[in-house]
């Protein structure tokens, strides 16, 4: 059940806008992780600063769209969603000016988009949704997402990619080295950094432990 005291002090807003937050049934894009990405970008504006209220409805609608991560689509994920939430924040009579704070840094929250965040609400949305991707809830994030996608969890004859060319969409673990661990390098915030450390050694120390078990 939908609960907007979570979403405090931007109750209203959530109530308003979690509706339009996701579609489809993609466990790693729902409503849980809108929440964690929330609490992130919550935590990091407490330090840093910036608009919360844009923040905060960056955060609610930034997966707005729903494209697989195998769609051909994907790079341009951030951008539809941004197109959506403009159209939903204008029915609800938001400035034009603040639309497009909004928008921005949706755009430029996806790595695949590949889009520099020029704003700060955009680099600490940026940051907030990596630290999703990241440390244990990276983890569990990444092998679902293997699942829906088919792949296996690693090659039986060469699990570290030694020998063979990093290949994620066949194999889980092979996210880790092309994608995860490059994640941490490119925070925005200081506080982004600082949390991102800790959860980038927490999935090291997670593959470590994974490749000594198999």
């Amino acid at each position: 059940m939908f609960q907007a005291k979570a979403f405090a002090p931007f109750e209203k807003l959530a109530a308003a806008l979690v509706p339009h937050s996701s579609e489809g049934d993609d466990g790693s894009h729902d409503v849980a992780h809108v929440l964690r990405v929330f609490k992130n970008a919550m935590r990091i504006q407490a330090v840093e600063g910036g608009d919360a209220r844009i923040l905060a409805a960056a955060v609610l609608l930034h997966d707005c769209v729903a494209v697989e991560k195998n769609s051909p689509m994907r790079s341009k994920a951030s951008a539809l969603a941004a197109a959506k939430a403009s159209a939903v924040l204008a029915k609800l009579g938001w400035a034009s000016d603040d639309i497009t704070a909004v928008a921005h840094a949706i755009v430029a929250h996806s790595f695949s988009a590949n889009v520099t965040p020029e704003t700060l609400e955009a680099r600490i949305l940026q940051d907030a949704d990596r630290l999703d991707a990241i440390g244990m809830v990276g983890a569990g994030r990444c092998f679902y997402i293997g699942g829906r996608m088919s792949s296996a969890l690693y090659d039986p004859f060469d699990p570290a990619g030694s020998n063979r060319e990093l290949d994620d969409r066949c194999y889980v673990i092979d996210h880790f080295q092309t994608k995860l661990f490059k994640l941490a390098d490119g925070f925005q915030t200081k506080a982004g950094r600082a949390l991102a450390a800790t959860r980038d050694q927490r999935l090291r120390d997670f593959l470590a432990a994974f490749m000594d078990e198999i």
